[in-house]
Order: structure tokens, then C-alpha cells, then sequence
């Protein structure tokens, strides 16, 4: 069968049963094609660019036509007729015969019928459209699509949602340069897609997301219209099947600051629909938190971590409410720096030392963690309170939350970042424990990842996070994490995300054998990827998809806030008492005055 090779609009190749669209050259035959990967000659009349996708045809005996469909993963253009580095300037000058031929590596995707035979020299290639490209890239076998943005050829790129929400598998790693990468951007765009989407069907209503916004105050404002939003952005949303908005239904919480007996919230740029939470020392002592104290990856390495341990059973076991505060041993105490100081005048009575920290622990084993817990007065105090009414609204507690739930931790120490998200995660893992069912989903978001679960040591947040990685897909918790470095982040957390998203990469970072995944041209690109530009691996596809995601449709930052809808102005607090003001410690005559 003789097939001729027009360009765009010429016959088409009888033996295309896709009706791909433009043909674009023929498959290489001075260049070894195999199953898996191949060359071919570009036609002077078109081009191929990376992320092309492209499909082929091999005819066979006695057998249906086999589709060969791949991704273009490298380009190169060469000079046929020069011999020497110099001849390119002959070349240029017309004394020199020769011509520019254009030559992509393509990368296969699919097979079908998977009969792994070798696309033919000499076979026709197309730029796959429409259902070819589908096809191509799986997109056909996708029950649940989750639209992620638009590929390089402006068509919509999806994500399997079998493989998000626990179904097949479960979790997302994104790793990318801090400020460049765009991954908590992206994160939340994944969100926004998942919700809006409709893939989660009825179950989208009850779906829940807690978000740790660790930079700034950008991730305050998920319910304001974002007021840059033009004609452009709302249809490149449309495109993908979103409408362009803010999140719906959104809750704030943020810190007490510092220094200030009525709670009120820690914030500048906010100053409605947020709420204050904090432990009061009956719950730290009751719900044995004090290992969250000492969560950093060394102190677990320490032998002080047993004196950890025997306190907090001792604090559970002997702590009593009182007025707010607590009681042991007949003394109250009322705020957490008492409490610190009555550990420390217990483990350093020889009377006492025993009870409080066990016989077999050694002085200097003590002193260290007296030291260490001293130290902690100052980042904890205002989150651990005995001051503040206990009846008022001051849990994280998702189930009883919006869908989207907020916590600020930028304001925060790094201790107290660690204590707020190694408790928050545990309280919200053993609600979900004993629930019993992975219905309804909860996605957790994370940035600094390589802060909480370090590759190296162990700690009581990082024994969370590792529970969360490898039980979470049961229990439907999903975690979306977000690194700088993916190679210093634990093995099994990483392991165990079939998602994984890179951004734009560090050199040095991009060596690391955890970027396998990306072909080599890819690595390259990674190191020039601009804002918004993501490299997307999913089990279902065998090579990483590039793709770009829309500008958020809500606000990003106060400057591109506009104006949030009135159900999501009050807190809480206001929610129960529309008189209240956010922070009282009392009642109030009037509302907030803005």
C-alpha cells in the first residue's frame, strides 16, 4: 500500500481508523523505533514541540492495524549535507547544498492492540486530536476526570480521580523552588477543581478540606472574588468545565496574639469570618499533648523522650479542671508558663523527681528536659490557655467546620507551627479513625512537608504524617503536600502519592534519583518552568504530563480581594451571638464597627 504524505489537509491515510488530524512527518528509519520509543522525520510544512502528542499506525499480516500513540519528549534540527562545524556559514550563503531537517523523540503512551511491535520507517504520524488524543493519553478510560489545566496544545489536561480520592490510590506530592513553583497555587486549584467538578458526585457536599497557610496571609482570603479576574481567565475555567469563583464556604482560624487576654484573632489583613483557637490546659493535659512539645525530628533521638512521655501520663492521670485552669495536688494553675514552672519544681524535688519522670531516668536525662520545656513557655503560651472560657467556640474540628477550613500558622513560632499542626492532624486522624468509613473526604494541604516529615529521625508529627500516608486512603484522608525538596522528604510519605506535580526545580534538586519519573528533556524544562507550569505524573499515564492551570479566580492576596459573600463575614463566635466581638473575653454592647 503506497501512503502519501501531504501535509495538513491532504488525504487522509486509509489505514487511520482514529481520524487524527494534521500529519506531521514520518517515522524515522536511520534512528532505531521501538515499541516504547521512536523517531520521527518532521514534514517542512510543520512542526512538532514538546508535550505534542502524536499516533501512528503499523500494518500487519493477517492481523488489525496496530495504533502506536506517544508524547513528544525531545526535538532536535539538524543540518543534512554538512560535514564540518564551519559549513554552516557556506550553508547560510547559499555555496553549500543542504537542508534543515527536523527530527522529535517520541515517547509512547499506548498501544492498541498491545501488540508491542515497532511503528514502521517510513509510517505516517499525526498530531493526535480530538479522541485520538484522548486515547493517547487515557483520557477515554477515565470514569472520574479531574480537569488540572490546559496542555501545551491548549486542550484540557485531566486527572484520574480513581487515584485521588482513595479509590485506587491516593495523595499528591507537588515539589517546586518556594515562590517560583507556584505549589500551593496549584494545590489549591486541584481543591477548586475536585469541588466544582463534579466528579465527587453527591459526596461533594460533605468533602472537607484543611488547609495550613504557613506564608503570609494569602491563603486568608479563598472566599473573596479575586478582583484581577478578566474575560481570559474566566474562559480558560470554562474551558475545563469550571466556573470561575471564590470558594464557597470558607472558615478562618488564626492564633490569639501574643501578650493579649481576650484571644483575639492574629491577623491584619482579615478582620471578619475568622475565629481564635487554642488548648486550654485541661485539654493538653487530658489529651496527653505534651509530646507535641518537643516535635522536632532531633528531640525524638534524645533519651529525654521517655521523661516526655511519663510526664504527660502523669498530667493525664492527676490533672484536674479548675475555674478554667487546672488542678494537681491541690495547687491551680492557670496558664502554661505555671504549668512549665510546676513540672520543673517537681522533677527537681528528690521527693517528687520519681513520680513525675519514672526511677529509672537519670538527672542530667531530667535536666535536659526541663531546659527544653522551659523553653517552650514563650512560643506556647498563647495557644495552651487557662484564662479563656471554655464553652467558647476555639477547636479546629473539620466535621463541624466549612468545607474549606483555614488554619493561620504564619504568625507563629516554629515550635508552635509544629505543636498546631502535629495536634490538629492527630485529633482530625482519630476522629476519622472512629468514624470508621472514608466517607466524607478529607484533603489536607501542607507546605514544608520536608519540615514535618523529615527523611531522617522520627517524631510525633512525622509518625502522623506516615499513618496518614499509608492508612489515610481507608479512612478517606487525603494528603496533598507540598516540599521544596522532595529527597528530604520520608521515603514512604513520597512512596505512597500517586500524584506527584513538579514545578520549577532547583539544579541540584533535579539530579536526585526521587525525579525519576521525568525523562531527561523534562529535568531540563524543570529548570526553566515558569510560574503556572506544572509537570503532572498519575499512574494511569506513563509519561508526566505538562500542563499550565489558570489564574486563581479568587483572591490571592488583600490587594485582589473583592468583595466576599455576607455568609462568610462572621465567625463562629458571631455565627452563634451576632452581638459577640471576635476576642471578647466579656459580653459586648456592639458588633465589630466595619
Amino acid at each position: 500500500m503506497t501512503i502519501e504524505l501531504t501535509g495538513p489537509g491532504g488525504p487522509a491515510h486509509e489505514g487511520d481508523p482514529d481520524g487524527a488530524g494534521e500529519r506531521v512527518g514520518r517515522v524515522l528509519g536511520t534512528a532505531d523505533a521501538t515499541p516504547l520509543t521512536f523517531w520521527t522525520a518532521v514534514s517542512p510544512d510543520s512542526y512538532l514541540q514538546l508535550d505534542d502528542v502524536v499516533v501512528t499506525h503499523r500494518e500487519l499480516p493477517d492481523r488489525e492495524p496496530v495504533t502506536i500513540a506517544g508524547v513528544v519528549t525531545g526535538v532536535r534540527a539538524r543540518h543534512e549535507g554538512a560535514q564540518f562545524d564551519s559549513d554552516v556559514f557556506a550553508i547560510a550563503d547559499g555555496t553549500l547544498p543542504a537542508q534543515v531537517q527536523e527530527a522529535a523523540e517520541i515517547t509512547t503512551t499506548r498501544v492498541d492492540p498491545e501488540l508491542y511491535v515497532p511503528p514502521t520507517p517510513g509510517a505516517v504520524v499525526y498530531r493526535a486530536a480530538g479522541d485520538a488524543r484522548a486515547r493517547a493519553l487515557h483520557f477515554d478510560r477515565m470514569e472520574r476526570r479531574i480537569p488540572m489545566g490546559m496542555g501545551r496544545d491548549g486542550v484540557p489536561v485531566y486527572l484520574n480521580a480513581d487515584f485521588l480520592d482513595g479509590s485506587r490510590g491516593a495523595h499528591v506530592s507537588i515539589s517546586g523552588i518556594s515562590g517560583v513553583a507556584t505549589k500551593t497555587s496549584f494545590a489549591t486549584f486541584l481543591l477548586y477543581s475536585v469541588f466544582r467538578s463534579g466528579v465527587l458526585g453527591g459526596d461533594a457536599v460533605n468533602a472537607k478540606a484543611l488547609i495550613f497557610n504557613v506564608k503570609g496571609e494569602d491563603l486568608l482570603f479563598l472566599d473573596h472574588p479575586n478582583a484581577r479576574l478578566d474575560e481570559a481567565t474566566t474562559a480558560a475555567y470554562a474551558r475545563l468545565g469550571l466556573s470561575a469563583g471564590a470558594f464557597p464556604d470558607v472558615r478562618v482560624h488564626a492564633p490569639p496574639r501574643a501578650g493579649d487576654a481576650s484571644g483575639t484573632p492574629d491577623v491584619s489583613s482579615r478582620m471578619t469570618g475568622v475565629d481564635s483557637f487554642y488548648w486550654t490546659l485541661t485539654e493538653f493535659c487530658a489529651d496527653r499533648l505534651l509530646p507535641y512539645v518537643f516535635a522536632d525530628a532531633d528531640d525524638e533521638r534524645q533519651q529525654y523522650t521517655m521523661v516526655v512521655h511519663s510526664v504527660a501520663a502523669h498530667l493525664a492521670r492527676y490533672a484536674q479542671p479548675a475555674d478554667g485552669g487546672i488542678s494537681i495536688d491541690g495547687v491551680r494553675l492557670g496558664s502554661y508558663p505555671d504549668l512549665v514552672d510546676h513540672v520543673v519544681e517537681q522533677l527537681n524535688d528528690d521527693e517528687t523527681r520519681a513520680d513525675w519522670a519514672g526511677s529509672a531516668v537519670g538527672l542530667g536525662t531530667v535536666n535536659a528536659f526541663a531546659r527544653r520545656l522551659i523553653g517552650s513557655k514563650k512560643d506556647l503560651s498563647r495557644l495552651i490557655r487557662g484564662d479563656l472560657a471554655t464553652r467558647r467556640p476555639h477547636s479546629i474540628n473539620t466535621s463541624e467546620s466549612a468545607q474549606v477550613t483555614v488554619v493561620d500558622l504564619h504568625n507563629l513560632p516554629d515550635r508552635a507551627q509544629r505543636f498546631v499542626v502535629g495536634v490538629t492532624l492527630k485529633s482530625e486522624f482519630e476522629r476519622k479513625e472512629k468514624a470508621g468509613t472514608a466517607k466524607p473526604l478529607l484533603f489536607v494541604v501542607l507546605d514544608e512537608l520536608n519540615k514535618y516529615a523529615p527523611r531522617e529521625g522520627s517524631s510525633p508529627i512525622k509518625e502522623v504524617l506516615l499513618d496518614i500516608a499509608e492508612r489515610g486512603r481507608s479512612l478517606g484522608v487525603i494528603l496533598i503536600g507540598a516540599q521544596q525538596t522532595a529527597s528530604e522528604v520520608e521515603r514512604r510519605i513520597v512512596t505512597n502519592s500517586a500524584i506527584r506535580v513538579v514545578g520549577r526545580l532547583d539544579p541540584a534538586e533535579a539530579s536526585r534519583p526521587e525525579y525519576g519519573f521525568l525523562p531527561p528533556a523534562q529535568r531540563q524544562r524543570a529548570l526553566l518552568a515558569k510560574p503556572g507550569t506544572m509537570f503532572v505524573n498519575q499512574p494511569d499515564i506513563p509519561v508526566p504530563l505538562c500542563l499550565e492551570f489558570p489564574f486563581p479566580a479568587w483572591a490571592t492576596r488583600v490587594s485582589e480581594a473583592g468583595r466576599a459573600p455576607s455568609e462568610t463575614l462572621r465567625s463562629i463566635t458571631q455565627a452563634a451571638d451576632p452581638f459577640a466581638v471576635i476576642g471578647s473575653g466579656g459580653p459586648a454592647d456592639d458588633d465589630i464597627p466595619f
